[in-house]
């Protein structure tokens, strides 16, 4: 099993690490004031924000903002903005009004990786993949050098077995973070090969009923995860079998996170129907079943049924909501936290889902295959991974 790479992971020399790590792209996409204060904070600091494109502004003159994102990590290199980890992984301890929340920075090997609907692969996705928004994120990726994860992986690991194989060296940041977004330390994991070996060792128990072998699962990041794989599909047609082995682009860096830790919340993505009839979509909205959901109009909340089958619930609502757009017009947008929506429900209609348990993750993912498309979000949106650690995916020199 070779799905584990110790990566080469690049981190600021001398940056101001709160001004330097900001939240995920997917984040805050109704929320403009958001980005606009924290671009004021960053300034004319070095900051991964000039390094992403936060999908608030996807329509925002794409083609300039996307030379000017690699055009910035180009300078960053040049001037010797990063330095090099190299030798193991990084233990990412994240504390948040959740708790304190642990991961390990590793690379994995995108062979091993495939996110279609019923996959076998090591390491899959969890929610269906929207193939429509691959192209836009390829674009994004394509002429980069660097890579900088939001993406978070969860594997199984009940006794907490990695963790305790790992052990701790130097500390490598350790700095409160940006817009609420709380506080991380990052060690450096000096003996990689053996925790490398215990996450081996999970998906060798085959723990799922069937003895089939899951190494990891997508927990966050679904598409920029695949959005890696088809460039690096792309790129391989290029390179021969030896020169394969070994490009950078075929490793995307990620924080793997057990799927049992405390301090680990699955919470639902919501759905914000951004329309002119509200009425009209709640009239049309009917479900049944033993779970609760809401609906929200103008920041009044009123609880309906929701079906016992979460997942099939959501299935049932996304097809729905796809056909009103279709004959009514307007748009959907995915909104994380509860307050968040009733805030915004005055652009039309807002329904507030119930989460979908984490001892059922793996089991769903296993029987059942991918979930839909943005069912559930590991924790509010101020605790989605701030990037902080990067990786080439281009040949240098």
């Amino acid at each position: 099993m070779n799905a584990i790479k110790i990566p080469q992971i690049l981190l600021p020399e001398n940056a101001d690490m709160t001004v330097w790590s900001v939240n995920a792209c997917d984040q805050f996409t109704s929320d403009e004031k958001y980005w606009e204060e924290l671009d004021k904070l960053v300034g004319e600091k070095p900051s991964t924000l000039r390094l992403i494109f936060p999908e608030i502004y996807l329509k925002d003159n794409p083609e300039k903002r996307i030379s000017d994102i690699n055009s910035k990590m180009r300078e960053y290199l040049a001037d010797g903005v990063f330095k090099k980890v190299e030798g193991g992984f990084v233990l990412v301890e994240r504390t948040t009004q959740s708790g304190t929340r642990t991961g390990i920075v590793i690379a994995i090997d995108l062979e091993d990786y495939d996110f279609s609907k019923g996959s076998k692969a090591l390491i899959r996705s969890t929610e269906a993949t929207i193939l429509e928004r691959i192209p836009p994120r390829v674009k994004i990726r394509e002429n980069a050098p660097l890579e900088l994860p939001h993406v978070m992986l969860l594997y199984n690991d009940p006794a907490n077995t990695v963790l305790n194989t790992a052990k701790r060296g130097e500390t490598l940041y350790d700095f409160d973070m940006n817009m609420g977004g709380g506080h991380v330390k990052g060690t450096y994991i000096s003996n990689a090969e053996e925790v490398r070996n215990a996450f081996y060792a999970l998906a060798d128990s085959g723990n799922f009923g069937n003895g089939e072998k899951l190494l990891f699962a997508v927990g966050d990041g679904n598409h920029s995860l695949a959005t890696a794989k088809t460039c690096w599909e792309n790129i391989k047609k290029s390179l021969s079998p030896e020169e394969a082995k070994a490009h950078p682009a075929r490793f995307a860096l990620v924080e793997a996170v057990n799927i049992y830790d405390p301090a680990l919340t699955f919470e639902p993505i919501h759905r914000l129907i951004k329309t002119d009839k509200p009425e009209k979509f709640v009239q049309g909205f009917k479900q049944n079943g033993g779970k609760k959901a809401y609906i929200a109009v103008n920041g009044v909340v009123t609880e309906i049924p929701f079906p016992d089958d979460i997942p099939e619930g959501i299935r049932q609502l996304d097809g729905y909501v796809t056909s009103f757009i279709g004959e009514n017009g307007g748009e959907v947008d995915y909104i994380h936290g509860d307050e968040e929506l009733k805030n915004f429900s005055a652009q039309g209609v807002g329904v507030i889902l119930p989460a979908i348990g984490k001892s059922d993750f793996f089991r769903l993912i296993v029987t059942g295959g991918n979930l839909p498309r943005k069912t559930f979000s590991m924790g509010e949106g101020n605790e989605k991974r701030y990037y902080i650690e990067a990786k080439l995916i281009t040949k240098q020199g």
